[in-house]
């Protein structure tokens, strides 16, 4: 087997708002020369926290990575319904909110526990004959996605000050958080929609061991290989 390269592996980002997560791809790859960069599951550009780059060959072991649980929190703001159910959305309604408790808002994160299926929003890099979907959105276009299945472990409010409620969730790939709180505006009966989203772990990577995607670019050659999680470790070999 040809030798690993010291940058055959895994970085982990905490990616700030702003960039898309292809942006942060592309910076790292111009800023070190690296042939080969991808990333473990996109983050929607006002979304922060952790995001798993793939160097050289740790780009092989992408598909086995994607696929590990994920852990947000975030804030949801009620009362305000939008295209994207985000706040990058244009706002579509806009109700009275009525009075609610985190005890409340915990009774309505309950329903979600456990499998369903979930439809993604327009608004979403999902590809429909290799167009992503926000391109179609874009348009004016509303085309007919497949829902998916996804599980929830956990949905838990922390805080709430109306008309912002803060939570966490730990949920499968590919789950739209936006679309469940989205949702969640429905059952409370005055429509909301997602306006901070940080995600906090992917599988056994933690946030807390990211470095800040600035200083990632500060780095010298020799300081990002000692920043790279080597292939070897990442697929588990002892």
């Amino acid at each position: 087997m040809e030798p690993f390269d010291k940058l055959d592996g895994a970085l982990l980002i905490d990616k700030p708002a702003g960039p898309t997560s292809h942006d942060i791809v592309d910076s790292v790859r111009r800023q070190f020369r690296i042939k080969k960069v991808g990333h473990c599951g996109t983050l929607d550009p006002n979304a922060t926290g952790l995001l798993i780059l793939l160097l050289g060959r740790g780009t092989k072991l992408s598909e086995k990575l994607m696929s590990d649980d994920k852990v947000y929190a975030g804030t949801m703001k009620f009362g305000e319904t939008t295209s994207s159910y985000d706040a990058d959305g244009e706002l579509v309604a806009s109700l009275p909110v009525p009075p609610l408790t985190v005890s409340e808002l915990n009774e309505l994160a309950a329903n979600f526990i456990g499998d369903q299926m979930q439809t993604p929003p327009m608004v979403s890099a999902v590809k429909i004959e290799g167009v992503p979907l926000y391109k179609l959105a874009r348009k004016g276009m509303e085309v007919e996605r497949k829902a998916r299945l996804i599980h929830i472990y956990s949905f838990q409010f922390s805080d709430y000050t109306e008309p912002f409620g803060q939570f966490r969730i730990a949920c499968t790939k590919g789950t739209y958080v936006r679309s469940i709180t989205h949702e969640l505006g429905q059952k409370a009966g005055c429509g909301a929609h997602l306006v901070t989203l940080r995600r906090l772990a992917s599988g056994k990577f933690d946030v807390a061991d990211a470095m800040l995607f600035e200083d990632v670019l500060k780095l010298p050659d020799a300081e990002l290989e000692k920043r790279v999680i080597p292939f070897l470790k990442l697929a588990g070999v002892k």
